[in-house]
């Protein structure tokens, strides 16, 4: 563990359904201008979901947030949001790309589809983060984001609002990071941090 603070991290990417829009209004805000990661956050939403949530975490945060968009080129310093009823892939070039295909786990976007096509992309450069939900999406992929050398981190579910997707996602991998949601950020900030910004001040560990 002490050698992966150390690593070259590329990306991260973060999973979340019920309880979402809080947890993530904590921790977007708090990370660095210039996070040298590139952030994709796959948020369980309704189809027929408007863009009220990238414009509300927009406004909250210094970072750019966007919705993502199919054939976009990832950048460091920037938030990528799954648009509603679509998945979010990460194409071998580390490009992304929407699908209208079948849900998966009852969902789309779907968190296993965006982790487990990012693990292939950035393999060990990755970091796999999921959050509060109430259903077992993002276990098979954080276990994915694990065999390909990845960092994998969850909520811890005593912080979480819904429990149930953090407690599955413990019991399903080895993790690596079991944080506070008001850690997930500083956690983010010191593993990979701007070169403006500098070294993030928090910390959180297992």
């Amino acid at each position: 563990m002490k050698n992966r603070s150390r690593r070259r991290f590329a990306a991260a990417v973060i999973g979340v359904s019920a309880g979402g829009l809080n947890a993530l209004s904590r921790i977007l805000p708090l990370l660095h201008r210039h996070l040298a990661l590139s952030v994709l956050v796959v948020q369980h939403l309704r189809p027929d979901s408007d863009s009220y949530l990238v414009h509300h975490l927009a406004r909250l945060s210094t970072i750019r947030v966007k919705e993502a968009e199919d054939k976009e080129a990832v950048e460091p310093g920037t938030v990528y949001i799954a648009p509603p009823d679509y998945h979010l892939l990460v194409e071998s070039d580390r490009s992304l790309s929407l699908s209208a295909e079948e849900r998966v786990n009852f969902s789309r976007p779907s968190i296993d589809v965006t982790f487990e096509t990012a693990a292939e992309a950035f393999q060990d450069q990755l970091i796999g983060i999921v959050l509060t939900g109430a259903n077992n999406d993002g276990s098979r992929g954080l276990a994915r984001i694990k065999y390909f050398g990845g960092m994998t981190v969850v909520q811890s579910p005593e912080s979480a609002e819904y429990d149930i997707m953090p407690r599955s996602a413990i019991d399903a991998v080895d993790v690596d990071r079991i944080v506070p949601l008001d850690g997930i950020a500083g956690l983010l900030n010191t593993l990979a941090p701007g070169e403006i910004d500098g070294e993030g001040s928090h910390t959180a560990g297992r």
